[in-house]
């Protein structure tokens, strides 16, 4: 990896201050390690602008740039496990945007086509999300799988379509073939709804099929995900079309299901205390292992008690335990026991014998008579619990107090008015899966003061350490206030913004000679991140910075609160990712095309380059096609042009790492200077 070392004096040859554009050129310029330099991964990575995702979330930020003189305020926190990533969402993206776009939602057939669905408690935001949408004159595509168990009068498209006509207040019309929707498209009015074929009846959905995905966003510019209760699941709806459009946002039910689950992860309530119901401990464990490292209390519920209570030495009957569960159970007994963590399972239970159906006994954990199975935790049981939650300040109950089917089990209705009244006198109640949420409904007038997640699936999967793919197929977004003040002397000077600044070379040399700009670099690899802010700190330079990030997603929110005017934006040598010829479309996204062209000042500049030409072609064919005709090519006098149009030399005079590797071994570089003109200029060319 290349290092920076501490920059040399350099002696500048010719220098305009008065136009950006001046050239500028030194003799000595900043060391590098290593004998070539790698070509730089401008996975935007670097900037955002490859198909690779990152997942960058508070902890991460807090490791690595906390440490440094630039102050930033968290506007939410993410876990300790593994934080979730902040995504650009549809109330944060611009709404003017939306005017005319077609918008693929998929959302949630089990909160809007439900049969009681004006009883269910998520619904409204569901709802608004599509209002939302029509409102803003977007013309809208709802794709979804519908199933009898979730409505039985809703067996074909046109019943769901009519339901969610009446649901939304707006006219919803059913495609008949998904593979039409580019031609319905076309015809598409503002504020039009059409809904797609049941998804359930194509195999490219589960499987995530690339073409079925295709299909399915013919024609759509933005996708919206509604569907949070399976993004632990990837299909070719929630992840597979995020490929194929140019944004990817969370839908407000799928927002506030997040927000749910960011503050059920965050531990810095205690004591902390997590229920666990349900059985199958062996697919459970990792999730057990977490909740084990962060909580103070660990309680068991449910039939993977049992395990617990064997692992520590007590004698249950053979016929409860799960096989080949025991090393895992052994295992988290250790953890809990290393931490000082106090586990409590059941000491008594109900039990029922098919013999004696009418017959309900209740017997001790160690002492369940042959022929007699546990269908509900017993009363000392429900005491001791009673006695260890009223110490908490933060509680989390997942899976259901259950071990046999019995329509005569009290005991989740007991816990449930336990954790009503905590919730009530300052702890945080945070209540997972359907069983739990709809005992905490029953018990309680009002849920508003609670943390409700009805899919379990979801959280179980997040404890685990994985990554959700339904997340990470959003874009992400930058949930930091930037205290600018501290970033730069001169807040209010211009600024100009490298993305892709890989090792920071171009702006540290921008920054030595332009003391009358600000400069920040963009970088998604945190490996060259944190070198560059390490020099900046030794060097004492006021007014160049660098922030680890993904500038597709979060170039505009970053940009869009900085104080001054931005004057320039460069790209340079960006990844063409040649390797993967089905991603080489995002290499530039529309999304920051469209953020640099609205950001960019009037008169303001972006600066392409690179040593592909057909690289080059694209980002100028990306810039003209997105660029919604603010930006053209500018031609100075003081350039001089190529046969091909290409500025023959850097305008600046100051190059990055890999630009001098190319010229030092002889190879041409393809450059490109962009001029945004102003409103009176396009207002004439129009």
């Amino acid at each position: 990896m290349l290092k920076l070392k501490r920059a040399q004096p350099v002696r500048l040859q010719s220098r305009n201050m008065v136009q950006l554009h001046a050239t500028f050129s030194f003799s000595n310029s900043p060391k590098f390690s290593g004998s070539s330099p790698k070509r730089p991964r401008f996975s935007p990575t670097s900037s955002g602008l490859s198909p690779k995702r990152h997942r960058f979330g508070v902890a991460y930020l807090r490791a690595n740039l906390l440490g440094t003189n630039l102050t930033f305020n968290c506007k939410a926190n993410g876990g300790e496990l593994d934080p979730l990533p902040h995504l650009q969402t549809l109330g944060t993206f611009p709404r003017e945007e939306l005017a005319a776009k077609v918008v693929l939602v998929r959302f949630d057939s089990a909160l809007l086509l439900h049969e009681h669905v004006e009883q269910h408690r998520f619904q409204s935001d569901a709802v608004l999300t599509i209002k939302y949408l029509c409102q803003s004159g977007a013309r809208v595509v709802l794709a979804s799988d519908w199933s009898v168990k979730t409505n039985p009068k809703l067996c074909v498209a046109q019943s769901v379509a009519d339901f969610l006509s009446s649901l939304v207040d707006y006219k919803v019309a059913p495609v008949q073939c998904i593979s039409n929707l580019a031609s319905k498209v076309e015809g598409f009015e503002k504020g039009d709804i059409v809904l797609l074929e049941n998804l359930s009846e194509f195999r490219g959905e589960v499987a995530n099929c690339s073409k079925f995905a295709q299909v399915l966003s013919s024609g759509v510019d933005i996708f919206v995900n509604d569907y949070f209760s399976r993004s632990h699941k990837m299909l070719a709806s929630t992840c597979g079309v995020a490929r194929f459009c140019y944004g990817n946002l969370a839908g407000f039910h799928f927002e506030k299901s997040l927000s749910q689950l960011r503050r059920a992860a965050e531990t810095d309530t205690k004591p902390y205390v997590a229920i666990i119901g349900g059985g199958n401990l062996s697919d459970k464990a990792a999730a057990l292992h977490s909740l084990a490292s962060i909580c103070d209390g660990l309680v068991f519920v449910g039939m993977m008690s049992f395990q617990i209570i064997h692992a520590l030495g007590i004698s249950v009957p053979l016929n409860f335990l799960e096989h080949g569960a025991l090393k895992e159970a052994l295992d988290i007994v250790q953890v809990a026991h290393d931490r000082n963590v106090q586990i409590l399972y059941p000491k008594d239970f109900w039990c029922k014998n098919d013999s004696l159906p009418k017959q309900l006994e209740i017997f001790p954990a160690h002492g369940i008579p042959d022929g007699w199975v546990p269908i509900d935790i017993g009363p000392v049981s429900l005491v001791e619990i009673n006695s260890m939650l009223t110490k908490c300040k933060k509680v989390t109950w997942i899976g259901p107090v259950k071990f046999r089917m019995s329509n005569c089990t009290k005991g989740a209705s007991i816990l449930a008015q336990m954790l009503n009244q905590l919730s009530q006198s300052n702890c945080s109640v945070t209540v997972v899966g359907s069983m739990a949420c709809e005992a905490m409904v029953k018990e309680s007038n009002s849920v508003s003061h609670l943390t409700m997640i009805e899919n379990a699936s979801v959280v179980w999967e997040f404890l685990k350490g994985r990554k959700l793919p339904g997340v990470m197929a959003l874009d992400r977004a930058y949930p930091f206030d930037i205290d600018w003040i501290a970033a730069y002397s001169d807040p209010a000077q211009p600024l100009v913004v490298d993305i892709g600044s890989g090792n920071g070379m171009f702006l540290f040399g921008m920054a030595k000679i332009r003391k009358d700009l600000n400069f920040l670099g963009l970088e998604m690899n945190k490996k060259l991140v944190q070198p560059c802010l390490d020099s900046v700190h030794q060097s004492g330079i006021r007014n160049g910075y660098f922030i680890a990030t993904n500038a597709t997603s979060t170039f505009r929110s970053i940009i869009s609160s900085y104080p001054g005017k931005l004057v320039l934006v460069s790209i340079q040598c960006p990844n063409p990712d040649f390797s993967e010829p089905e991603h080489r479309w995002s290499m530039l996204q529309r999304s920051l095309v469209e953020a640099i062209s609205d950001l960019l000042t009037a008169n303001g500049k972006v600066f392409l380059q690179s040593d592909i030409e057909t690289v080059s072609v694209r980002m100028k064919e990306q810039f003209h096609k997105y660029g919604k005709g603010k930006l053209t090519v500018l031609h100075e006098q003081s350039y001089v042009v190529t046969n091909g149009g290409w500025l023959k030399e850097n305008p600046f005079g100051v190059r990055s790492d890999w630009e001098r590797h190319v010229l030092d071994r002889g190879a041409p570089m393809y450059r490109l200077m962009l001029r945004k003109s102003n409103s009176s200029e396009r207002s004439d060319c129009s």
